[in-house]
């Protein structure tokens, strides 16, 4: 929205006439919402951004438009501000309101006397400010979505471990419910730990998922088949009795793929496999 080069030099005059008074009482009803989350410091310097931000718009080349090329400046502030109150957990009503306080503020110098501003001004103020509450939010929301998405990926990554049961074996202890973005973290981090190890024996261990349907099967069976690719042979653990007669139930075909009822059956499967022996050692009273 374009505003009138007249319209914003008298609002640019009046703010800056009273700066320290509009900072103070904007920091002062924005503190209300916060309740002491931020130092009285620190709130002054988001607040002065925020202004500052401001002042560019109506004293800038843009015409007062935040879209617009010159107003670069104040779409950088308003962006790093809303996604620093993202990391920080702010709600997004509390970034946006830290915005719009302004308009508060200076309905409060016009009510006192203390400003001559007309009505048309300040409805070309509330405009503005419209917008840039607008911009704040819509950026909080992108920056809240970035930083859940790596969240739930750093989830992913903690809750699918690979891990070195032994010389040439490694085992994937699936918990929960393995669903198409799990199965696929589970398949790159298995076939990665078989690159760095060099084991020729995987263990897919299912004990900690609560059931079986097809849709897990077959997950399972495509990170067998990946790993097979590799050179390494799959063993699958954890087959409790009602995830036997599901599998049963459902016709789901392991095919030659070993399954075992336990992760210690499956271990010695594979020791088995590459060549060690057990002896049981007699124990004298």
């Amino acid at each position: 929205m374009k505003v009138n080069a007249e319209a914003r030099q008298r609002l640019s005059a009046l703010l800056r006439a009273r700066e320290n008074d509009v900072l103070q009482r904007w920091a002062e009803i924005a503190a209300r919402s916060l309740r002491g989350r931020l130092t009285e410091a620190e709130l002054v310097r988001q607040v002065r951004e925020v202004y500052v931000a401001l002042m560019g718009m109506l004293e800038g080349a843009g015409d007062g438009e935040l879209a617009g090329a010159g107003s670069s400046e104040s779409r950088a502030a308003l962006g790093e501000l809303s996604r620093s109150w993202a990391r920080q957990g702010f709600t997004p009503t509390e970034t946006a309101n830290l915005v719009f306080t302004i308009k508060e503020v200076m309905l409060d110098l016009s009510e006192s006397g203390e400003t001559d501003q007309v009505p048309a001004d300040f409805l070309v103020l509330s405009l503005l400010v419209d917008e840039m509450g607008l911009y704040t939010f819509d950026t909080y929301t992108k920056a809240r979505e970035s930083i859940i998405a790596d969240q739930t990926e750093q989830l992913l990554e903690l809750s699918t471990p690979v891990v070195k049961l032994w010389d040439g074996v490694v085992a994937v202890p699936l918990v929960g419910t393995l669903d198409s973005a799990r199965a696929q973290v589970v398949m790159e981090k298995l076939l990665q730990t078989l690159v760095d190890t060099g084991s020729a024996y995987a263990i897919v261990d299912i004990t900690g998922v609560p059931a079986v349907d097809t849709q897990v099967a077959q997950h399972i069976l495509k990170t067998v088949v990946a790993a097979r690719l590799m050179g390494a042979e799959c063993i699958i653990s954890g087959i409790r009795p009602q995830i036997a007669q599901t599998v049963v139930a459902l016709g789901i075909e392991f095919g030659d793929i070993a399954t075992k009822a336990s992760l210690a059956d499956a271990l010695v499967h594979a020791l088995r496999a590459s060549g060690v022996e057990f002896s049981k050692r007699n124990r004298s009273l």
